[in-house]
């Protein structure tokens, strides 16, 4: 017997182009992929191998077929990509991700300064190779972009070929979009969006208080990132209102309390 409640927000269906879950997976083993899949695929749309830690991943094709069994796209953290890059190897990348028949890629630039229009390039490049997505950000809490600047970058990297802008947070949510506190820096976001469609933006949003501020502010369909693999269900759950903090959201004015 299914729950029949009224008064549902409509969540997209996978495959999404709207309303994604991106989980980073930071080290799960092959196992844990397994346990995380069966309960969660529903509900997650990407994974991210966070940072570097594919790596140092032992049996890393044998959690990367979990995913797949599942038609869920995985993909490199842009750190290794930035890796690599810094070495000159951008190529020795795009071999590495054909040898594990990966065909999302993360260009970002949160831990090296290149020139954004090398970046785009970069974009540009790796859209013959597959789904890429960018990330706007840097990582260095002290290094503040003012908002006409992620709005002009965002612009530029979604022209460039990007599926999806990554509006960095980190995995721990305290830089770029947030305060050092968590706190979201309100004014930044709802000025980028006035010129970029929600759609296009994927929000790192690792904290519970981060995930609630996008949907009161955009909806059960915004998409959202850097969520952990243990957090996927109750995220899910929030969304559709079924959280003590999102309960009310969806509600008629007229129900009686």
């Amino acid at each position: 017997m299914k729950f029949n409640l009224s008064q549902m927000p409509e969540r997209t269906a996978r495959p999404r182009t709207n309303g994604i879950t991106m989980v980073m997976d930071k080290g799960l083993s092959v196992d844990e992929a397994k346990s995380f899949m069966s309960v969660s695929h529903p509900h997650v749309d990407v994974v991210k191998l966070g940072f570097g830690t594919a790596v140092v991943t032992p049996n890393l094709e044998d959690k990367i077929e979990v995913y797949r069994s599942y038609n869920i796209p995985v993909y490199f953290g842009g750190t290794l990509f930035e890796a690599y890059l810094v070495r000159n190897q951008v190529e020795d990348y795009i071999a590495i991700c054909k040898h594990f028949g990966i065909d999302y890629m993360e260009v970002s630039d949160g831990s090296i300064s290149i020139p954004h229009a090398e970046k785009c390039g970069y974009i540009e490049k790796l859209t013959q190779h597959g789904t890429v997505l960018s990330e706007v950000g840097s990582k260095d809490a002290t290094h503040i972009i003012p908002p006409y600047k992620w709005i002009e970058l965002m612009k530029a990297e979604l022209d460039a070929g990007s599926s999806y802008v990554i509006a960095e947070a980190r995995e721990a949510g305290n830089v770029g979009i947030y305060r050092g506190t968590g706190e979201v820096r309100e004014g930044l976001v709802q000025e980028i969006l006035t010129q970029i469609p929600s759609e296009k933006i994927i929000w790192e949003a690792p904290q519970k208080a981060q995930q609630l501020y996008f949907l009161e502010l955009i909806g059960c369909n915004v998409n959202l990132g850097n969520i952990p693999p243990n957090e996927v269900i109750a995220l899910e759950a929030m969304r559709i209102g079924l959280r003590g903090d999102s309960f009310t959201l969806y509600l008629d004015n007229k129900t009686a309390f």
